[in-house]
């Protein structure tokens, strides 16, 4: 198996980079964060100014990616949070009891909500961060409340910033976040040339689709928020606002083509491996996989792609090349393995007209996007919890994961504060703070969290050491803690690890710049107190009220049973009445796929966990690869819906579609425990229908042997055979899953 990703272009990495949703971030907090204190800091005013600059690196953790309307509201909620708390806080520094309660009570709180989404997750935490940061303050009467001032000016400056950066160019966020979604695509299919190779490993190859596809997935459900419910892309009917639409659109459907799954590789391999035809078809795959890098980078910098010519001279040669290939190998033998080869010549030549006409797009050409209807129901794609105090009622109950994650939370930090105040530690806040960033839902990501930040603290502590050993100017120095910040918030979103590194690294540089003699001393407490706090974070994950993947994956696989037989009950409905809702088709996709990527997940955390935790790991392993070669092979039949739409439709597919959808249905009581695996569906119709296609094979073979090449049954076999299969192979995956599902 190769190294994923072995020939790394430099270039194109660095300019993904650059043009990057996340390095533009960084860019624009640490501008809002250096800025008030270098200002202040000129005029003798430089605690003040990290007062400010505080406020400001606070309200950027709520500007979260999303329409410029929610995210000025969470922003702006963010500062009044600030003030509170500080206020709040600052006011009980000097009563210890009583600050242990509020910090218990507040981190219960602010972790809670977030059962609201993201957005309100991200706000909790601005909150919780305040709290922590404002600890052993001992100010009183109006300082304290100058101090939380200063704050929520740093917080409205910020604002300020953000608004003003989106004014001048509103759409490059999504442009940004899209581009990196269409990059996420390509690496996808990257990973599916790997099924070419002659010496595959199909199980790690199908892992990491399974991954890959988990990250594309959660990208477009971000840009399904920041696109339909932006006004500036959905009311204003401007060409900048529909392109990008239609691209995200058109970038779906591809993804969908993308994971269509025609054919059986290992039959494949069977029959060709020594005449090297899959290694061609396998570099054409990966050209594509560069040509939609390509669009993706040209989206993340809102130019034009260049279109490569050579991708369409490369398929027009791979097409001669393997039409002289059939003519060459077609035998009565390999007949099926041929179909198979057709069928994925004909959809790599869809998926590179749809590559070419995303390049297309990018040209943002009034003319082109003029007659492209777009649907209106944009509310339907996107679900966004409310406000509802009936969900929080919901999950005030040990039963809900949320509630024991925030239980957790206070417990973990009020037995931080507690012994930060027993051991009489310099720095308390770093031992919450590292408990905070720590402790996440799931006891796999706090694991990975606690060795990234171990890690990254004792790195960045010797970096920052050497750093202000070697270079002797000030100027210098701040002009390093500089980039580090950069760094910091280029990579907090993707590589904890890093960023940690960095992080510790400005954190130093500037504790030395504000007090250079008790620099050493700075270093040794931060890495004790993150060793303090990771252990308590550990421990917590693992002694209170821990929440473990085996509680809640039956939940998971439910749910994408649920979802992957209303994608099949749509798409398969189709060849029934001869009739293709698309709106509905869209939304039974997505659901299916956000299902799919959610057990996908869970199985991955679980993976994680103790060895202890991992109930029936080998069956729900297999049951999740079902579930993903189940939606691969439904997403091969809505192509095939798509292109023969009226050509191929009888209600000789109904018995076959309602058996598929009983076996699924039994699944499901099974994993509900509410059904065994009695009241198996008939046999008979999938054997008729084998019956068919043996049949079409069967007199083809007949002709091959009379030299009978353009003939009715030829047709028959290269445009209904494929239906016919997907059908078959989708009611044996039906079938395995009831199996699997019952060893539970």
């Amino acid at each position: 198996m190769p190294v994923l990703f072995p020939e790394m272009n430099y270039i194109n990495e660095y300019k993904k980079f650059i043009n990057s949703y996340n390095f533009s971030d960084a860019v624009r907090v640490s501008i809002g964060i250096i800025l008030p204190a270098v200002i202040f800091g000129y005029y003798g005013q430089l605690s003040t100014g990290i007062l400010v600059s505080l406020g400001a690196m606070v309200t950027s953790t709520a500007d979260v990616p999303g329409p410029i309307q929610r995210r000025m509201t969470g922003m702006v909620a963010t500062i009044l949070l600030i003030f509170i708390i500080a206020s709040i806080i600052g006011y009980s520094n000097s009563q210890h009891i009583l600050l242990g309660f509020i910090i218990a009570g507040l981190c219960f709180i602010l972790t809670l909500i977030g059962i609201y989404g993201n957005r309100v997750n991200n706000i909790g935490f601005a909150g919780l961060l305040i709290m922590v940061l404002s600890l052993d303050r001992y100010e009183a009467g109006w300082q304290v409340l100058e101090d939380s001032l200063f704050l929520f000016s740093g917080g409205l400056w910020y604002i300020l910033l953000s608004l003003a950066l989106f004014r001048m160019r509103p759409y490059k966020i999504v442009q940004q976040a899209l581009g990196d979604c269409i990059i996420s695509i390509a690496d996808y299919l990257k990973i599916r040339s790997y099924f070419y190779d002659a010496d595959v490993d199909y199980e790690k190859t199908y892992t990491d689709l399974m991954i890959q596809q988990e990250a594309v997935h959660a990208k477009q459900e971000q840009l399904r928020e920041m696109i339909f419910k932006s006004r500036q892309i959905i009311s204003q009917s401007t060409v900048t606002s529909r392109t990008l639409l239609i691209i995200f659109i058109e970038s779906i459907d591809f993804f969908e083509k993308a994971t269509a799954t025609l054919y059986n590789y290992k039959e494949l391999h069977n029959h060709f491996d020594d005449t090297h035809i899959l290694d061609q078809f396998k570099e054409i795959i990966g050209k594509m996989t560069n040509e939609l890098t390509e669009i993706g980078m040209s989206v993340q910098a809102g130019l034009p792609s260049k279109v490569s010519k050579d991708l369409n001279s490369e398929l027009n040669n791979l097409k001669t090349k393997f039409d002289e290939f059939v003519s060459l190998n077609r035998s009565p033998k390999n007949i099926e393995a041929l179909v198979s080869l057709r069928k994925i010549m004909q959809m790599l030549e869809d998926m590179v007209v749809r590559i070419y006409t995303l390049h297309h797009y990018t040209r943002y050409d009034k003319k082109r996007i003029k007659g492209y209807k777009l649907s209106k129901d944009y509310d339907s794609f996107v679900s966004t919890p409310d406000l509802d105090i009936e969900l929080l009622k919901e999950n005030f109950s040990f039963n809900s994961n949320h509630f024991r994650h925030a239980l957790r939370v206070s417990i973990a930090t009020t037995i931080g504060y507690i012994l930060s105040f027993i051991l009489k530690l310099d720095y308390s806040y770093w031992v919450l703070l590292t408990i905070l960033v720590i402790l996440k839902p799931t006891y796999s990501l706090s694991k990975q969290r606690n060795l990234h930040r171990l890690l990254g603290t004792v790195i960045g502590a010797a970096i920052s050491f050497l750093v202000l050993y070697l270079i002797p100017s000030e100027q210098a120095k701040f002009a390093v803690m500089v980039v580090f910040i950069l760094l910091t918030y280029s990579f907090i979103r993707t590589n904890y690890f890093i960023s940690v590194l960095f992080m510790t690294g400005y954190v130093m540089i500037l504790f030395y710049i504000l007090n250079a003699n008790h620099f050493l001393s700075v270093i040794e407490n931060r890495v004790v107190d993150t060793l303090i706090g990771s252990v308590i974070a550990f421990l917590s994950t693992y002694i209170f009220v821990p929440s473990w993947e085996k509680e809640q994956i039956r939940n998971y696989m439910q749910k994408a049973i649920e979802n992957a037989s209303g994608y099949f009950d749509t798409v398969s409905k189709t060849f029934i009445t001869g009739q293709f809702d698309d709106l509905k088709y869209r939304l039974s996709r997505k659901n299916a796929f956000i299902a799919q990527s959610n057990l996908s997940g869970a199985f991955n955390r679980m993976m994680n966990e103790p060895k202890s935790k991992q109930e029936n790991i080998k069956n729900i392993h297999q049951f999740t690869v079902l579930i993903y070669t189940l939606n691969s092979h439904i997403a091969s039949l809505a192509h095939f819906a798509q292109k023969t739409l009226y050509k191929y439709h009888s209600l000789d597919f109904k018995d076959i579609g309602e058996d598929i959808l009983a076996e699924l249905g039994t699944t499901n009581r099974i994993l509900t425990n509410k059904s065994n695996l009695t009241g198996e569906a008939s046999t008979d119709v999938s054997k008729n229908l084998k019956f068919q296609v043996n049949q079409i094979v069967e007199k083809r073979s007949k002709e091959l042997r009379h030299n009978l090449m353009d003939t009715e049954t030829r047709t028959i076999l290269i445009e209904y055979k494929p239906i016919l299969d997907q059908f078959l192979f989708i009611s044996r995956i039906a079938e395995d899953l009831k199996a699997v599902s019952g060893k539970f």
